[in-house]
């Protein structure tokens, strides 16, 4: 167990570096596994339905989920094991789909992993957010998930070649994913050891809730909900990649070999928003934020053109936009919510995010088949509301400083 009375051994960018480290590995599991859940599950004679309905139900778990843990974390403030637990629970989930003799099987261990990813995100996100304090939220969080991308990347590369390698083999696609999977886990534990308790990162800016958060307020403030309606407005504008690759191949504009080449540019695309939408929101503010419903907004107009340079550009777009939501975004619930109730605050915050990307998956996707010229207009509205409400936060964030 972590040494109790020891303050960080490491600094702040050590911590955040060694766990973008984990994260990498982590991405490299389940990212490569779930390049290919579609035909793994097919293999097993699941039909598009099944897939759809397992896939759906496993990302809504992914969210939908961290509304108990995130409260759960925070009341027990275990930090660690809940993180720990979770990468445990994906990445030995993983190595076992290779060997998965039916389909019953393999589609428990799809949604379990997903079930890891809720398990672990809020306390993971927390345990970020007190070395953030001292390297800057918006660098800090861009840096991990730069490094998280990186993962997310070499994955599916991986997989797929393996699959090349054994001729459509599953068993060892996944199976070399155990390697990795251990090293993360094996570098979490390290990390967990050598700085037992984080929150020491922040202590300077934190001392009325040093008592592990049983003092202080016990309500999410006001600006964290405007916060995230504007986020969750931004999503409810948002297409999905799916979507996107199922425009790229029904309308012969890319071959279905190409699309994980351009999903793997894409998430190049978020590695390198991240880090820019970072070091921007640390040096100008909440004003960077406005960047995600603009990128939201070009979009569709470029992801579902018919020149192929437009489509590539459409979906290196969405890259950058997911590089926001997942870096930025996290970095500025950081800010609004106090110590204490972080780890709640990030539950909800993803399970908002998760019912709203819900709502506008369904969205595109309709407006898709009755008029791409619709479905541009509605998402350029969407996007529109969501700078106003954008807008309507700073301002309630201000009175809240102004009246502190």
């Amino acid at each position: 167990m972590p040494d109790a009375d020891a303050g960080p051994r490491l600094s702040a960018w050590r911590f955040v570096t060694t766990f973008g480290t984990v994260s990498l590995l982590a991405d490299f599991v389940y990212e490569g596994a779930r390049s290919i859940t579609g035909p793994l599950l097919a293999s097993f004679g699941a039909t598009a339905f099944v897939v759809g309905v397992v896939t759906g139900i496993g990302e809504a778990a992914a969210l939908g989920l961290r509304l108990l843990s995130g409260p759960l974390t925070d009341r027990t403030q275990r930090f660690w094991a809940w993180a720990i637990g979770g990468y445990a629970l994906t990445v030995v989930t993983v190595p076992f789909l290779g060997i998965a003799g039916t389909l019953w099987v393999a589609c428990t261990l799809v949604v379990a992993e997903r079930v890891g990813k809720a398990v672990r995100s809020p306390a993971k996100d927390t345990l970020l957010s007190h070395a953030t304090a001292v390297t800057g939220r918006g660098r800090g969080f861009a840096v991990h998930q730069a490094m998280d991308q990186c993962g997310a990347v070499i994955g599916p590369l991986t997989v797929a070649a393996v699959l090349a390698a054994t001729g459509d083999d599953y068993g060892p696609a996944l199976g070399v994913l155990a390697l990795p999977g251990a090293a993360a886990l094996a570098t979490l534990v390290w990390l967990s050891r050598r700085v037992p308790r984080p929150a020491e990162y922040e202590a300077a800016q934190t001392t009325s809730t040093a008592d592990g958060g049983k003092r202080g307020k016990t309500t999410l403030p006001t600006a964290f909900w405007a916060y995230s309606a504007f986020t969750a407005t931004t999503m409810i504008g948002f297409a999905t990649f799916g979507l996107l690759s199922f425009h790229m191949v029904s309308t012969g504009t890319l071959t279905a070999a190409a699309v994980p080449l351009v999903y793997a540019a894409a998430m190049g695309a978020d590695a390198v928003a991240a880090l820019a939408s970072g070091w921007a929101y640390d040096r100008l503010g909440a004003k960077t934020l406005l960047a995600l419903p603009v990128l939201s907004a070009a979009i569709p107009a470029l992801a579902f053109a018919d020149g192929e340079g437009l489509v590539i550009c459409g979906a290196l777009l969405w890259g950058a936009a997911v590089g926001i939501q997942e870096s930025t975004l996290r970095a500025v619930v950081a800010e609004l919510v106090p110590p204490a109730r972080r780890a709640t605050a990030y539950g909800v915050f993803a399970a908002s995010l998760g019912a709203a990307t819900a709502v506008g998956g369904a969205l595109t996707g309709w407006l898709y088949e009755v008029s791409l010229d619709a479905l541009v207009v509605t998402v350029a509205a969407i996007q529109v509301t969501a700078v106003i409400m954008a807008l309507g936060a700073s301002v309630i964030r201000r009175r809240t400083r102004a009246g502190q």
